[in-house]
């Protein structure tokens, strides 16, 4: 069973991947809606900090991810690389 405990905002919730090497919630957020996708972070090439949640979104409690990002490049960097399967 997973031990990573659960970030609450007013937008989401939030368990974080246990491959984050930064657990903090960016201000960059991009929400994809699947759930079961792999997203390998390192494979985008993203310069700054970063981290990955499955994610809970509240107001229409949609299940997916969310790519928390530190700056706007890697932001639209992770939007124009990114085909979900």
């Amino acid at each position: 069973m997973a031990s990573a405990k659960s970030i609450t905002t007013d937008d989401y919730k939030l368990f974080p991947s246990p491959r984050n090497r930064d657990r903090l919630v960016f201000v960059h957020q991009i929400f994809v809606p699947y759930p079961y996708m792999l997203i390998d972070l390192d494979s985008y090439n993203l310069k700054g900090k970063r981290s990955l949640f499955a994610a809970c979104r509240l107001a229409d409690m949609k299940m997916g991810q969310l790519i928390t990002l530190d700056t706007a490049e890697d932001a639209q960097r992770f939007k124009t690389a990114f085909v979900p399967d």
